[in-house]
Parts: structure tokens; C-alpha cells; sequence
């Protein structure tokens, strides 16, 4: 519609920006649609759809904003378009969305050959679809394997009538978001086709000890059934949490929180002695899923505290690893987060001063450290083998090597994963713009823009599924080469404790 133009232009500005965004009106129906269609620029240059819908889900408000993650024809509409064209980057358009305060949805977006209302409604919400309109799928036909958009604003909704007179005031309601829309479309035009090339660091995501600790708590859930309580998060990964969440896994900060008697599963990164003693005071039946490297760095704190060592703990204050590993000898071990620490640092008898590191660490982080203190304490003893994990080390060798011919680095990981936010100063250090990003939510168009070239990894307990997310996303925008760089072959497995073993 002519008001649908009106309101996107008033967004864009005249002339567009970046001269990606050309502005069509095609009309109202797919009769209309199929003629524009028609008169669309060939190539592979990006298409995207915007303008006002009706609201299919009940909870759909008159100014939401739909962005397609699939848009389908009605089946039932004459000359419907065969097929679904879907579209994996539609979370990217929707962050960019939210972030100027829209209220937004991603889901099927329906095109039908006339407005829907009543039965018709309640048919179509019954597919799936969030939102119908009149064009979409006709105009998108075709346009697999180019970047394509579809955003629609809600006007009418599912909790009245169509035909009413508040549906004038909710269709002007709808226009006035869409200028909002036109300034996220440029953001995502210009992000369209900017990426040629994805490179891929391997190894990357799950490690041994993240595997491990996800199975204990799978296989305690299918033996003893739900509620299944983890103290901490089992692995700093929101979409893991949220997964066992949804099996029956109770999360909780401390032991308190747990019923007398539930089955209780302590997390990858550990705990200190005093919590071990508190379960066993409570007689709560514990199942251990702390990693065994790091079960390694807390019998290294006890051996050398135990022999009358200061032992300066190379870690990060507040991360559960290091809290663990102090609660093995708090009067015996000083953490020692950073450079200015390790200079200043007071051991009770230098000649029998002691290090640990924090499995989780930074490879060059960790050894600027070290050097500092092997300089003011010539003998200081270390364990008989590193600290860092493998996994760790593995994954920061990897992204250093793409991050040399990538624009930007996009690491997959939480913000309380200390492995992933490492690899986020890795690639930096190695002279990449380098974001975290929990998922492809996470990702700010913007980056993308003038980077031809996105180096990808995933923190140790980051699922591979987000990379695979992250990679459709990216080819969906226009990426057309994925390539992979390994840097080593992990074959590493560590057995399940006895308690959740398959007999």
C-alpha cells in the first residue's frame, strides 16, 4: 500500500543509505505481487519484504513486529507458490530490531489470497504461522539462494474481529512502526553479501569434560527421573542450562537450596572440601561431575600445601574453578589474578613457594604471569604437567591462527564461560575485531558490514549446534565459501562416573 511506502521512505531517509535499499511498491494481493515479482532485479543481490500484517498468535499486540524465520503460501490460495522459503538469518534482523525497543517475534510468516478473519483465522494459526499477509510469498518466490527479509508489523490481531472500526487506528498504529523497520533494513542490506568467506577454527566447541559433565546429568535424570539438582551451572552455557532445565535439571547457587534427600550433581568446575562436607553432613546422594583436570589442579593444591608450599593459584577472583581449588588450603594459597598481583604477591618462605593455574586460562595470559613470578621466586615449583587443559589450549591455538585472516572473530560461549571470553582476547590480541555472542541473537549487524571474511569458534562448552546456527545465519545473508582451519585432533574421553555407568 501507498501508506506501507510512505512509512518505510520516512525511515531510509531519501537517498537510501549505502545505496543497497531500493524502494518498491507492489500493491495489495497476489496478483499484484506476482507482477512485481516479475520486474525484480535478477542476480543475487538481497530481497526483503516489509509492510503491515494480521496477528495470527494469541499473544501477538497491535505494533509487534514479525520477522520470517519460513514463509509458506495458504495452500487452499489459487496459484500458491510450492514449497517454503526459509530464512536463518532472521534472528540477526530481529536483534537489530530490539535494540531500537520493538517488541519482536520470529516465526512463519502466512501469505493468503485475501484477509483472513474467524475460521480462516484459527486455520491458519493452527499451522504455526504467527502472521498473514497478502503478498510475501508470491513476491519471495524464486528467491532461494539470495539474501532474502520478510518484517511485517502486526495491525489487527487474533482477540477480535477484523472488520471493525478500531481496525483503522490499529493499521495506523502498524505504520508508525515501520520507519523503525526501514532503519534496521539498512543495517541488514548493508550486511548482505558483505561476507564472502566463513573460516572455521577446530577444534571448537564441547571438550571431554563438558561432555562428561552433560552426560552425568542426562543419564542421572533417565535412572532417578526428575528433580535432579546441580549446584551451579553444570557448564557456563546458557543453552545447555536451558536444555537439562527442560529435562528436569534444578540449578541452584548453593546446597541450602536442596530438598533433604535429592539426588545432587556437583558441576565440571568443582567445589571446595567444605562443600563435599556439607553434602555428607546432610547425607544428600552426590554425583561428582567435576572435570578430572581439574580434579588434578585441587590434588596439586593438597600436595603442595600439604608439604608447607605458599601456592600462588594463577586464576580469575570469583570463577567457580578457583573458589574450588582455594577451598582445598585457603591459608596456604594466594590467587594471583593479573601482572600487578604477581609483583606484589608476599609467600610465607620464598625458597618453598608453589603455582597452579586455572584450567580455563589464557596460554600467553598465564605465562606473563608465571615469568613475573619465577623472577621473584627462582624456586618456585610447578605441577608435572600444565594446568591449562588441553581443550583450552587447542581452541586458542586455532583462533589465533583464523583470526590472522579474518575481519572479524565471532566466539559462541556465554559471558560466564572463562574459556570462551579467553578466546575473545585471544583473536584480539592476534589483531581481529572479535565479539562473544551467546547465539545468533547475539550478533550485531553492524559488525558484519565490510567484513569479508568471519573467523567462527565455540567456547569448550558451547554445543556445536550454535556453530551450525551461527553458519546458516551467515550463508543465509550471502557467505559462500566455509572453510576450516584444525589446528589439532582431539580423541580425548573421560569415563562417566560409577554412578551413572551403563551396567
Amino acid at each position: 500500500m501507498r501508506p506501507e511506502l510512505s512509512a518505510l521512505r520516512r525511515g531510509l531517509g531519501d537517498p537510501a543509505p549505502h545505496g543497497r535499499l531500493t524502494l518498491c511498491r507492489t500493491g495489495i494481493g497476489p496478483r499484484r505481487a506476482r507482477s512485481a515479482a516479475a520486474l525484480r532485479p535478477a542476480g543475487t543481490g538481497p530481497v526483503a519484504v516489509a509492510g503491515i500484517a494480521g496477528g495470527l498468535a494469541p499473544d501477538l499486540a497491535t505494533g509487534d513486529v514479525v520477522v520470517a524465520s519460513v514463509v509458506r503460501a495458504d495452500p487452499l490460495a489459487p496459484d500458491a507458490p510450492a514449497g517454503e522459503l526459509r530464512m536463518p538469518d532472521a534472528d540477526l534482523l530481529a536483534a537489530a530490531l530490539r535494540r531500537r525497543g520493538l517488541r519482536v517475534h520470529v516465526g512463519p510468516v502466512v501469505s493468503t489470497d485475501r484477509l483472513v478473519d474467524g475460521a480462516a483465522r484459527d486455520r491458519l494459526a493452527a499451522t504455526g504461522a504467527l502472521a498473514a499477509d497478502l503478498e510475501s510469498a508470491w513476491l519471495l518466490a524464486g528467491c532461494a539462494g539470495r539474501p532474502t527479509a520478510c518484517v511485517r508489523v502486526v495491525a489487527d490481531t487474533a482477540a477480535g474481529p477484523l472488520y471493525r472500526p478500531a481496525t483503522l487506528r490499529r493499521v495506523r498504529a502498524a505504520l508508525r512502526v515501520l520507519p523503525v523497520v526501514a532503519a534496521a533494513l539498512t543495517e541488514w542490506a548493508a550486511a548482505a553479501g558483505s561476507v564472502h568467506r566463513l573460516l572455521l577454527a577446530s577444534p571448537r566447541s564441547f571438550c571431554a569434560g563438558v561432555e562428561r559433565a552433560i552426560a552425568v546429568v542426562e543419564q542421572a535424570l533417565r535412572r532417578h527421573g526428575p528433580p535432579v539438582y546441580v549446584r551451579k551451572q553444570i557448564v557456563h552455557n546458557a543453552r545447555v542450562v536451558a536444555d537439562l532445565r527442560a529435562q528436569g535439571a534444578v540449578f541452584v547457587d548453593e546446597l541450602d537450596e536442596v530438598p533433604d534427600g535429592a539426588l545432587t550433581v556437583f558441576s565440571a568446575h568443582g567445589v571446595a572440601p567444605a562443600v563435599r562436607k556439607e553434602a555428607a553432613d546432610r547425607r544428600l546422594p552426590v554425583i561428582d561431575a567435576t572435570c578430572p583436570l581439574v580434579t588434578k589442579v585441587h590434588a596439586e593444591a593438597r600436595r603442595f600445601a600439604g608439604r608447607g608450599d605458599t601456592v600462588l593459584l594463577i586464576g580469575h577472583p570469583g570463577h567457580e574453578e578457583t573458589e574450588g581449588t582455594l577451598g582445598e588450603a585457603p591459608d596456604r594459597i594466594r590467587l594471583v589474578p593479573d601482572p600487578a598481583t604477581a609483583e606484589t604477591v608476599q609467600v610465607d618462605d620464598p625458597e618453598r613457594v608453589s603455582y597452579l593455574v586455572q584450567t580455563t586460562l589464557a596460554v600467553d595470559e598465564a605465562a606473563g604471569i608465571l615469568d613475573t613470578l619465577r623472577r621473584r621466586f627462582p624456586a618456585l615449583a610447578g605441577p608435572g604437567s600444565d594446568d591449562i587443559c588441553y581443550a583450552t589450549t587447542n581452541r586458542q591455538r586455532a583462533i589465533t591462527a583464523v583470526a590472522a585472516h579474518a575481519d572479524l572473530v565471532l566466539v559462541i560461549g556465554s559471558a560466564n564461560s572463562s574459556n570462551s571470553r579467553r578466546l575473545v582476547e585471544v583473536a584480539e590480541r592476534a589483531g581481529a575485531r572479535a565479539h562473544l555472542v551467546d547465539d545468533v541473537s547475539g550478533i550485531d549487524l553492524r559488525w558484519l558490514a565490510g567484513a569479508a571474511t568471519v573467523g567462527i569458534t565455540a567456547g569448550a562448552s558451547a554445543p556445536p549446534g550454535l556453530v551450525d546456527e551461527v553458519v546458516a545465519a551467515l550463508t543465509a545473508l550471502g557467505a559462500k565459501e566455509v572453510s576450516e582451519h584444525t589446528a589439532a585432533v582431539e580423541d580425548v574421553v573421560f569415563t562417566l562416573p560409577k554412578e551413572v555407568r551403563q551396567p
